[in-house]
């Protein structure tokens, strides 16, 4: 399936049927009153968030979304039915943004949900609602009202636990694909990955959800190469694993690079919590892997791990790091170091 994170689509809901001028005429009654009906509600658009979906990619062959307009009012006081109401389903996650592409109307976070975004126009009054003490016999009913139209950005911001961040073959992919059953495309050139993958890691009943974005380079933040585009995919997770090429010669200097684009893009993602992982050890000499560890300890003043997910070393010890930031979100307790050691699925 492609993944698509945005689309632009038009909204319109129904307009109301129109009221009915309509007068009895029945036997033995020579001048029967108004009996004209109500016109009927036009049919309302909805958006629901629901779980099966990840990607926006239905919107690219569906843009229009218009609901049924009301019936019209009929004579002996019938009433329109009223028009059928729309509803959108879209990923959990799903930001719905106004044409301006900027003015946030809904953020759609909880399975479930639903969001009224155009209510139908009201049907028309028929004639019998006229009637007063000097008009017996009104020959007016209302039009009936019309819907709403507009068109709405949609854009989705995956809801994941643990972000993926670093330069492009950092070996994010990688690891994805050894730690989870996710299957992402893996290369030996930059931007093998051109849009996020989801994996689950799953150890004794629990799971974390982890998301794996294209590469970052300098000026990710300003629209060069991916990262623009996808760095919104990690607002929304608990913590980052930054995964730093062990080959690469200043991994200071690449460390912070990916930081200054975080908080170029956004101040908040400076704050939320990193574990940060030195990678392809196993293309390296193990003297230089921890010479190299030091450095960017005495850096950053975090634990930095080593870790290859080729030969699966140090893959235990960061997992069991992703779930403690887990379970110290959701119970705000940490987890016993003692559990029984993760194993990689190949």
């Amino acid at each position: 399936m492609k993944f698509l994170d945005q689309a632009k689509i038009f909204i319109q809901s129904g307009d109301g049927g129109k009221g009915c001028v309509a007068f009895r005429r029945e036997k033995f009654i020579e001048f029967g009153g108004p009996s004209g009906g109500d016109g009927g509600k036009g049919g309302s658009v909805y958006f629901e968030a629901v779980r099966n979906l990840n990607t926006l990619i239905d919107f690219r062959y569906q843009q229009h979304f218009k609901a049924p307009k009301g019936q019209n009012g009929m004579g002996s006081e019938m009433y329109g039915a009223k028009g059928e109401d729309v509803v959108i389903k879209v990923p959990v996650g799903t930001v719905i943004l106004a044409e301006d592409g900027e003015t946030v109307i809904k953020d759609m976070t909880t399975p479930g949900e639903k969001f009224l975004i155009a209510e139908g126009g009201d049907g028309g009054r028929g004639n019998i609602h006229f009637k007063t003490s000097t008009n017996q016999a009104p020959r007016y009913a209302e039009p009936g009202w019309k819907g709403k139209e507009m068109w709405v950005w949609l854009k989705l911001k995956i809801i994941a636990d643990i972000g993926l961040i670093g330069f492009p073959n950092a070996g994010k992919s990688t690891f994805l694909s050894v730690v989870t059953r996710a299957r992402p495309k893996i290369a030996d050139y930059p931007f093998t990955t051109l849009y996020p993958n989801l994996g689950v890691l799953e150890e004794k009943g629990q799971d974390i959800v982890i998301a794996d974005i294209p590469g970052l380079i300098e000026g990710a933040h300003d629209g060069t190469g991916l990262g623009d585009r996808f760095l919104k995919h990690v607002e929304r997770c608990l913590a980052f694993l930054h995964l730093i090429d062990a080959s690469n010669e200043d991994v200071v200097q690449a460390y912070q690079t990916i930081r200054k684009e975080l908080g170029l893009y956004e101040k908040s993602l400076m704050e939320k919590p990193e574990i940060i992982a030195l990678s392809k050890c196993d293309a390296v000499d193990e003297k230089d892997c921890l010479k190299k560890q030091k450095i960017l300890e005495k850096e950053t003043g975090k634990k930095v791990f080593l870790m290859s997910a080729v030969t699966h070393k140090g893959l235990d010890e960061v997992a069991s790091e992703l779930f403690k930031y887990k379970n110290h979100q959701n119970t705000k307790v940490n987890i016993q170091t003692e559990s029984k050691p993760w194993e990689p699925r190949l």
